[in-house]
């Protein structure tokens, strides 16, 4: 069932039209009947007015009368003597003597007649009078239908009537939905109708109450996100200033607390790279967009993490457009950049380049991030977004240490973005080529 309101149209329709047949087919049974009652009357009243009209009891066998087609009369003596009949009329005896008053039914002309018998016995005769059947039916469907027909032209027009009535009844269900519908990701507040009918009122009730276990749901979920990196950084700051301090120790080699140096930096990574995970998942946080300019933001990127660049003697630049205007969570762009900036940084030996391009295309925004080092083999395109993933595990071909949540979480911030993301060789660089293409204005997909 797709639609409450055509089920109920066709529901209503159906039980209306089985009715109203039921109810004209009774009804024109009866009215048939009581039709040919009445033109039984008539034939009887036809047959005394002619008894009261003709008072000759003289045989005139050759005199006959004007008369319809479809009527007749005939006049016979006691002793069965042809006195009168119409032009239409056969010679033939049509009455049963024996039965004073009588219908019948009878065939001559090719038609079929009902015919009545009087007995006349004032002046000792017999008045027939008849009637051909074909006609009397013709009138009496006739006069029936023309009474129908008006029944049954009504049930378009009760249709109508029916859909709107129901649109009228379910006008509080959509309003409910339109209103569930409208919410933003962060708008857990209750839904509020005036005049809640009775039948929508547990509904309500039970959405509301959903509404609200979620909203404290979500709330402990953010400040369990606070509290966890709260918790989770700290030890670790403390850690990295004790490493420090050791350092300056002259009874310890460096060398032996680099090993501990390198693995509390990548347990702060990964940290840093959950709590990011976590923070932009539909399900667990709320997700805005703001109108931004994204190439400002890659421009911020590309500054802050210039001294790790500059560091490993790469060159980095940036081309494209001046200014890219989108719709878009801020934070997350961020984050997207950030992780393509740092993965092309880590992943291209020393002396190498980095080319990122930004422009405005017809329908959106494209970035493309192209580095010099020895790219993703085209069999791992799809892998590599998966959380927790890294070619080779630890042991990737440049040394360098990570966690695998990177593109993972690039890939769910495209997501989020209504974005589409692709992964080749660069043909400039030799090395990876990352192109994302944002659509222009596009609404934010919390699907």
């Amino acid at each position: 069932m797709k639609s409450i309101r055509t089920y109920l149209l066709l529901a209503l329709l159906s039980i209306i039209t089985l009715v109203t047949f039921v109810s004209l087919l009774h009804g024109y049974q009866s009215s048939i009947a009581k039709a040919q009652q009445l033109f039984d009357i008539r034939l009887h009243n036809i047959a005394e007015i002619i008894a009261n009209a003709n008072q000759n009891t003289q045989p005139r066998v050759a005199t006959t009368f004007e008369q319809s087609t479809t009527v007749f009369f005939q006049i016979w003596s006691d002793d069965l003597t042809l006195l009168a009949r119409s032009i239409n009329a056969p010679n033939q005896l049509l009455f049963n003597v024996d039965i004073a008053i009588n219908y019948k039914d009878v065939n001559f002309n090719g038609y079929r007649w009902r015919t009545f018998t009087l007995r006349d016995q004032s002046l000792n005769r017999w008045v027939i009078t008849g009637e051909r059947a074909d006609i009397r039916y013709s009138l009496a469907e006739t006069v029936v239908t023309a009474s129908i027909i008006p029944i049954v032209l009504a049930i378009p027009i009760a249709s109508f009537i029916i859909w709107v009535a129901i649109g009228l009844g379910l006008k509080p269900l959509k309003e409910l939905t339109g209103q569930l519908n409208n919410k933003q990701a962060d708008d857990l507040s209750p839904v509020e109708m005036k005049d809640t009918p009775e039948e929508l009122t547990q509904l309500v009730i039970t959405t509301n109450a959903l509404l609200k276990r979620l909203n404290a749901a979500f709330m402990r979920e953010q400040q369990f996100s606070a509290d966890a990196a709260h918790e989770l950084r700290t030890p670790i700051s403390a850690l990295k200033v004790q490493i420090h301090n050791l350092q300056k120790s002259e009874h310890i080699d460096d060398s032996d607390l680099q090993a501990l140096a390198d693995g509390i930096e990548r347990m702060g990574h990964v940290i840093e790279q959950i709590l990011s995970l976590y923070r932009h998942s539909p399900d667990q946080a709320i997700f805005k967009q703001t109108e931004i300019d994204f190439c400002a933001i890659v421009q911020d990127i590309i500054a802050s993490g210039y001294e790790q660049i500059a560091s490993k003697e790469q060159q980095i630049s940036m081309t494209g457009s001046d200014s890219c205007l989108m719709k878009g969570n801020q934070f997350a762009l961020e984050t997207l950049v950030q992780n393509l900036v740092t993965n092309a940084c880590k992943y291209t030996p020393e002396k190498g380049e980095i080319m990122i391009d930004v422009k405005q295309t017809t329908p959106g925004i494209r970035l493309t991030v192209e580095d010099s080092g020895s790219g993703i083999h085209e069999n791992e395109h799809k892998r590599v977004f998966e959380r927790f993933y890294r070619i080779n595990g630890d042991r990737h071909d440049s040394g360098t240490r990570g966690c695998g949540l990177g593109l993972a979480i690039v890939q769910h911030i495209v997501t989020l973005h209504g974005a589409q993301i692709v992964l080749d060789r660069s043909t400039r660089l030799n090395g990876l080529r990352v192109v994302i293409d944002f659509p222009q204005h596009e609404e934010v997909n919390n699907d």
